[in-house]
């Protein structure tokens, strides 16, 4: 993408600032392959975990302020892109509950006095920044409160229903927002305007974009390239299509894993429900995506259920699969403490962190983050290795699988059920000299060797790590 042409066109002509076919720029032999993707992941994002909080139930005060103070927390967990939900004021007519949905916005510019003051929120990130982090918002682009002035000012703005009123997102029970239509250059401006305000005037470092496939990726793929001209930033969507990575986002939503995932912990299917997930992603999708891998977020655990109804006794190897496997890890405030509730969604609802004092879990995520930063052949994206399948005699309940780069690889072996297996190495894949996580002793594999594994237990090994 011609970056110096968006960096300085005016946001009404974004969508005419064209981008260079790729016939154009092929080289002299029609057969060489192209480039799919056209943007380059900030350094910082390589090897980087993502930590969501809901500013709301977060802390007791529910504000910028008390969330700062957990900042030396978050570091020592390990966590490394802080996701903020939505931080602006919420709207009035037609909210839900008392205090309403942070994805209700009524004012792009400005954040919600629930959470602080716009000096309290720079302090943050600032806080953030000097203790290592990257700051990430929440952007609600798709659509807004029925009392953002927008609605009064600009009514053509807005989809309407067939007899010509506001129309919230169809089929959806989203009464309390009403749809944008993006035909119009001026939402395109306004919107991408306070995208450029967060990242330019706050030193905010991206953003995760809901429901981002309800707006045209070029929209996207042109802010990206006008946010870059400012500083490099990371874009996760809340989207599950390739198209989306060409020039807009570094990462999108893994829902296809998450919910295979969850069928296995239910008994509703075995480890060869994962086949299909995991050969999709290596041959369709780019190397250069990091695709979310995630146990909770804050629509699974208020719609959905806990990690704990979601993922039972299968919790402990479904973690460790999405931090280890090909994909971006995340964490949801509050599942390092063994949260076991399902948050309120319009209300008050703190998290309760006394449930972390005697958290195995907790120290299990906090020891994966240290497995992950110590071996190079599970960073995201194109810096990571492919997942080779091990084959063994045992498909139906051992996924297994190796990582290399270099001289870094890792092995996973994982009992994807309720009953304990042993199960036969039938390739040399997996055969080498390991040392094993959370173990000192030295362990070794070859071919033909049998694995025994408790039910949902799993094995990481690894050699050659930093």
């Amino acid at each position: 993408m011609k970056l110096a042409c968006l960096a300085a066109a005016p946001l009404l002509a974004l969508s005419a600032c064209a981008t260079v076919p790729a016939a154009q720029t092929a080289a002299a032999d029609p057969w060489q392959p192209q480039p799919f993707v056209q943007i380059e992941h900030p350094e910082w994002s390589r090897n980087a975990v993502l930590y969501q909080i809901n500013t709301r139930q977060f802390t007791p005060e529910g504000t910028f302020r008390a969330a700062q103070r957990e900042l030396p927390r978050l570091r020592e967990l390990g966590v490394d892109i802080l996701w903020l939900m939505p931080i602006h004021p919420i709207g009035e007519v037609n909210r839900k509950g008392t205090l309403g949905s942070p994805y209700s916005v009524r004012d792009y510019y400005a954040v919600n006095p629930e959470f602080g003051t716009e000096a309290e929120f720079r302090s943050f990130v600032d806080a953030a920044h000097a203790q290592g982090f990257r700051v990430i918002l929440d952007l609600v682009a798709n659509h807004t409160a029925w009392d953002n002035a927008l609605a009064s000012e600009h009514p053509d703005w807005y989809e309407k229903t067939w007899d010509g009123h506001f129309r919230p997102t169809p089929w959806w029970d989203w009464s309390d927002i009403i749809d944008l239509d993006w035909s119009q250059p001026g939402v395109r401006e306004h919107v991408g305007g306070a995208m450029e305000h967060w990242v330019r005037d706050f030193g905010v470092d991206g953003f995760r974009a809901d429901v981002a496939g309800y707006v045209p990726v070029d929209f996207w793929e042109t802010m990206r390239a006008r946010l870059d001209a400012i500083r490099p930033v990371f874009m996760l969507g809340e989207v599950q299509q390739t198209s989306y990575h060409r020039a807009s986002f570094d990462a999108t939503y893994a829902w296809d894993w998450h919910n295979a995932t969850k069928r296995i912990a239910q008994g509703q299917s075995d480890a060869t429900g994962l086949f299909g997930y995991y050969a999709e992603d290596e041959s369709l999708w780019p190397r250069e995506s990091m695709r979310m891998t995630y146990i909770e977020n804050h629509d699974s655990n208020a719609w959905e259920g806990t990690i704990y109804e979601n993922y039972g006794a299968a919790l402990e190897a479904m973690t460790a699969l999405s931090f280890t496997g090909d994909g971006l890890p995340l964490i949801h405030n509050g599942q390092e403490a063994c949260n076991a509730k399902r948050l309120e969604f319009f209300e008050k609802d703190p998290i309760d962190w006394s449930q972390g004092e005697n958290c195995a879990y907790g120290t299990l995520l906090h020891d994966l983050i240290r497995f992950r930063d110590a071996n190079p052949a599970l960073e995201n994206g194109q810096w990571g290795a492919t997942m080779q399948q091990v084959v063994t005699d045992r498909p139906q309940q051992m996924f297994a699988w190796v990582r290399q780069e270099g001289g870094n690889k890792v092995v996973g072996l994982f009992n994807l059920s309720a009953q304990p297996v042993t199960a036969r190495l039938a390739d040399g894949l997996a055969a080498g000299s390991y040392s094993e996580f959370r173990g000192n002793a030295p362990v070794r594999l070859a071919a033909g060797d049998s694995v025994t594994l408790p039910a949902w237990g799993f094995r990481l090994l690894s050699a050659g790590s930093r």
